[in-house]
């Protein structure tokens, strides 16, 4: 069994975080590559046993059987669009904040090796979207959400949404989240937009601050296609991918969003359980008097 270990090279204590893991790998006679990023952590290849092994993360999700995102769930959004081409699955394994993707932490990491070497695991399909644009040479892709705001323009933009070519509405507003079930906890949840199972088959469209009462969150089948005008004084308007990779382009342009062909594979250990980690990490149905 091989894994492809993949950190974020920008958290504090990253080296020592890697060299318990990769001591843990050792002793469980479990290979791993690095990715090449690690070389930008000071000290990295003097200190870890496998120095000369650094591979892009693509190269990675080609050679190993699973490819461990070592950060938070911000690693893990940016790993998934590095191996979307792939069926190489995914597990995560926190050292961030909150950790809704990244299942695992350092502390629970053996527990989770034991049981990925002894098929004790199961494997979860997440949907993906893909993006399309006049203005932009290559696709968009998010496993999380594709948003269209204002950027620094100071005053509201209009959106004209269209649903596999049927006009839906047009209105004023911030911008507009365009989420996967995955993404549902994310940035489409801060906005007012529902919690969707991970499993669904769906598309999640929320607007930001919208000028009207009536322009709520609305949930479309998976198979229908989103296509986005939007009008404003300003020349550019935004993109952004998962919060990560992001897009200005013209007024003018329209886009076109639909469910993604790739589907990211995520590692789960048997005890998983998404809604306990609803009442966990999010507090979901939580009374809140129980602790005042």
């Amino acid at each position: 069994m091989n894994i492809g270990i993949v950190p974020n090279t920008a958290k504090t204590e990253i080296l020592s975080i890697l060299r318990r893991v990769t001591e843990i790998l050792d002793k469980n006679s479990v290979q791993y590559f690095l990715s090449e990023t690690t070389r930008q952590i000071e000290g990295a290849e003097v200190e870890l046993n496998n120095a000369n092994s650094f591979y892009s993360t693509r190269d990675l999700a080609t050679k190993c059987d699973v490819i461990l995102s070592l950060g938070g769930d911000g690693t893990m959004l940016n790993t998934a669009f590095e191996i979307k081409n792939f069926n190489t699955p995914l597990v995560g394994v926190n050292i961030g904040k909150l950790g809704f993707l990244a299942e695992f932490d350092i502390e629970n990491f053996e527990l989770f090796l034991s049981d990925f070497k002894s098929g004790n695991y199961t494997i979860e399909d997440r949907v993906s979207l893909d993006g399309e644009c006049s203005d932009i040479n290559e696709s968009l892709f998010a496993l999380n959400d594709i948003v269209i705001d204002k950027g620094p323009w100071p005053k509201m933009i209009e959106l004209t949404i269209k649903i596999n070519e049927k006009e839906l509405s047009t209105f004023s507003a911030d911008g507009l989240v365009i989420s996967t079930p995955t993404g549902s906890t994310g940035y489409s949840l801060s906005v007012g937009g529902p919690i969707i199972s991970p499993i669904a088959d769906v598309i999640v469209l929320s607007p930001i601050a919208p000028h009207t009462l009536t322009a709520r969150p609305l949930v479309i089948s998976g198979d229908q296609e989103i296509t986005i005008m939007v009008k404003s004084l300003a020349e550019k308007i935004q993109v952004s991918c998962d919060g990560q990779r992001v897009n200005f382009i013209n007024t003018s342009a329209s886009l076109k969003i639909k469910k993604g062909d790739a589907k990211i594979k995520l590692i789960h250990s048997q005890h998983y359980n998404y809604y306990e980690t609803l009442r966990k990490k999010l507090f979901w149905g939580v009374d809140v008097r129980n602790e005042l």
